[in-house]
């Protein structure tokens, strides 16, 4: 059975609008809390190997910059800790597929990639 991981936070409009875009295709997805659970340190690599750690980052968002991160350098280390703290540090949300394919931010594009083919 297809399905789909979004890791967001309930209340981010683009992790809404993902968690409405599966749900009117009726594909079963699985919604995870970042601010009720954080993502595993495997589960997180997984976006990194594939997007890099930079690219998970919303240099526009308001997080990032009440935090100080557009003046100052963090380790890698450091920045996954300060993620963990504060997920809407990340450019939510990221969507998995139970075929392993990946997104990240509010991206219509990649998630209708996603959806299997329809049967014949």
């Amino acid at each position: 059975m297809f399905t789909v991981q979004i890791f967001g936070v309930k209340n981010s409009p683009a992790t809404r609008a993902a968690e409405r875009f599966f749900k009117e295709r009726r594909i079963t997805l699985h919604l995870v809390d970042l601010k009720q659970k954080p993502m595993s340190p495997g589960e997180i690599k997984r976006f990194i190997d594939r997007f890099g750690l930079v690219s998970l980052i919303d240099p526009d968002g308001s997080a990032y910059v009440d935090a100080g991160l557009k003046y100052i350098r963090l380790s890698d280390s450091d920045l996954l800790q300060r993620i963990d703290r504060d997920p809407k540090l990340l450019r939510l949300p990221l969507v998995r597929s139970s075929t392993n394919r990946l997104s990240i931010g509010q991206d219509e594009e990649a998630w209708k990639a996603m959806l299997p083919a329809p049967p014949r």
